[in-house]
């Protein structure tokens, strides 16, 4: 009985000890808690994908005879990949978005890494200003650049009324020009070498001149030093850019569609959506699962090669010395190119949207055609289907305070959870516990946003448990938009609680200062530029987005870019520049103001942290 009795006394203590320690480490507590909602949020639809595509759907019941709903099968991997629609459903889609993204990975890699060696291994002037607006196309949705194209090189063959080229100048484009693979991987290419000029620009800012001066010193010629030294230095660089952009512009669903539904250049998003349209929700998930593949092998890839390569030290304790390359006489024509280059990226297509716009006939470029009447005129069933101007018109500007008000929440509670995620990663570092958060955290990065927006649609068009049907309303596109961007609100938050040296929490945490208090006076105003830095990036992503939300969207729900997409959708382009050019405004803005204000580097300071 004494026996009994001590054991349960000792049980009792080892308990009492183990919730001491937990309450000590409050960053265990929050690691499980995200865990448990990560797995729901992330693992569950994965898992709904998968099964969703092993079984029998309603449709499928008028195609395959005795097929009951919800009964195990392969039919739709049968169809999707050896099928009689095969060649339509996924191979001719499949080659389609490999070319694409083979394409826009290998053009903005050299665009970006162009730009990166010019801005930070040269003597080029006016560096502080080229840094900053070098990125704007970043900031733009990735579409943008394909309203201009099609502004320009619209032919009436395919796309009705003449573009700019055809008007102007009597030339009628090709069909390979105005649309399919070629406008695709030039306009996506100019979006998205971004990627390369942040990461592979941080990796040159780091490496001592001294490296190539000593290769210079061997007998090495330039190209030599540049082969040997330098490139071998910044592949890491190279390599995760390779992912970024090439997983990115196999999953983007926007400019694909502009520029190749005309003309039946469907890509493996683009498919995903007709697919899901045509209510066979089986063959888009297959899909889809190919397109998580790919960006899953793409990242395991990328980290293996990086993770087999020696280390290189390329800052050392005598001190760190950056020699810039003096251009000479070439100083002039390459200030002239980084010119001509932003001015067609940044300020010619913002020109031809906003010249659209108060232009009556869309191929009529002269100045009596100008009109005011898509901006402030009446409703009159003449002119863009009786849709009053933009500034009348009130189912735009609840599409303004819907984005607006996506934007902010997703923006401030991504940013909070990113830095909890961040601390529970850093604080638990080492534990299993950390890596799974840290990998389950950055898990939606893999997912095609139309397969997760289609996954979302499905799992809560119905009471989920405790949780009610979301579908129609805002908190549905909230959650989404939120976990879809945790990947980057998490990486930041992990980068900022990296900075904060542990013992400044120990110290207070010995003299009895709750944790929430340690958070708020020490934690979060040391971490306050991620915590900003995840903020833009978030609300930029979330006002730009089109893919993730456009099956989620109901008419109280609208967001800008649904609108753009359904006004161009209906051969309004007017109307769908002009709302392209409010949510340029606005997303430039914000970001103007976050790092005036808040002293955060924008845009640049989050792909560099």
């Amino acid at each position: 009985m004494v026996s009994e009795l001590e054991a349960q006394s000792t049980k009792l203590i080892s308990l009492k000890l183990s919730l001491t320690k937990l309450r000590y480490r409050t960053y265990y507590i929050m690691a499980m808690i995200f865990l448990i909602i990560f797995a729901f949020l992330v693992i569950a639809p994965l898992v709904q994908i998968i099964l969703t595509s092993l079984t029998f759907q309603r449709n499928d019941l008028r195609m395959v005879r005795g097929a009951k709903v919800g009964a195990f099968t392969f039919y739709h991997y049968s169809r999707v990949f050896v099928g009689r629609l095969a060649q339509a459903l996924f191979y001719k889609p499949f080659l389609n978005s490999l070319m694409v993204g083979a394409g826009v990975t290998t053009l903005s890699m050299i665009i970006g890494s162009f730009f990166a060696w010019v801005l930070v291994r040269t003597d080029i002037p006016y560096k502080k200003f080229l840094n900053s607006v070098i990125v704007i196309p970043y900031m733009m949705p990735s579409w943008v650049m394909a309203l201009a194209w099609l502004l320009i090189f619209k032919n009436t063959r395919t796309g009705g009324s003449p573009g700019m080229l055809t008007a102007l100048f009597g030339v009628v484009p090709p069909d390979w020009v105005s649309y399919g693979a070629f406008p695709i991987i030039v306009c996506l290419g100019l979006h998205y070498y971004a990627y390369s000029f942040l990461l592979v620009s941080g990796a040159l800012a780091t490496i001592n001149s001294e490296l190539e001066e000593a290769g210079s010193l061997t007998g090495l010629n330039r190209l030599s030093v540049l082969k040997k030294i330098t490139f071998p230095l910044v592949l890491p660089a190279l390599g995760s850019s390779f992912v970024l952009t090439f997983s990115r512009s196999m999953g983007t669903f926007g400019t694909p569609a502009l520029l190749g539904l005309p003309v039946r250049f469907f890509t493996i998003p683009t498919q995903i959506y007709a697919s899901i349209n045509a209510r066979n929700k089986g063959d888009a998930f297959v899909l889809a699962l190919v397109l998580v593949v790919l960006a899953a092998g793409a990242i395991y890839i990328n980290s293996r090669i990086i993770g087999k390569r020696k280390s290189f030290v390329t800052m050392g304790g005598k001190g760190f010395r950056s020699r810039l390359n003096k251009l000479g006489s070439m100083k002039i024509p390459v200030i002239i190119l980084v010119t001509v280059f932003l001015l067609m990226v940044i300020v010619l297509p913002v020109v031809l949207l906003a010249w659209n716009t108060f232009m009556l006939l869309p191929d009529d470029y002269s100045l009596s055609n100008l009109t005011l009447h898509f901006w402030t005129g009446d409703s009159n069933f003449e002119l863009a289907s009786g849709q009053p101007g933009i500034f009348k018109n009130e189912g735009i500007w609840g599409g303004v305070l819907n984005s607006l008000k996506l934007g902010v929440l997703a923006a401030v509670l991504n940013a909070f959870m990113g830095l909890l995620i961040g601390y529970a990663v850093v604080r638990s570092r080492g534990t299993r516990m950390s890596k799974a958060l840290e990998a389950v955290s950055f898990a939606p990065y893999v997912f095609p946003s139309i397969a997760m927006g289609a996954i979302y649609l499905s799992m809560f068009a119905h009471p989920f448990g405790p949780i009610p049907a979301l579908y129609g309303t805002f908190y549905l596109i909230l959650l989404i938009v939120i976990v879809k961007n945790m990947p980057f609100s998490s990486r930041t938050g992990i980068s900022a609680i990296l900075q904060i040296d542990k013992s400044l929490e120990e110290v207070a945490q010995t003299q009895g200062i709750p944790w929430g208090t340690r958070f708020r006076k020490i934690i979060f105003p040391l971490s306050r530029s991620g915590f900003f830095s995840g903020m833009v990036l978030t609300f930029i992503t979330s006002m730009r987005e089109l893919s993730l939300i456009i099956l989620l969207v109901t008419p109280s729900t609208r967001l800008l870019t649904s609108i753009i997409f359904a006004y161009n959708d209906q051969d309004m382009v007017q109307h769908a520049n002009g709302v392209t050019l409010i949510l340029l405004i606005i997303i430039v803005s914000a970001n103007f103001i976050v790092r005036r204000f808040f002293g955060t580097g924008g845009v640049l300071g989050i792909k560099e942290s």
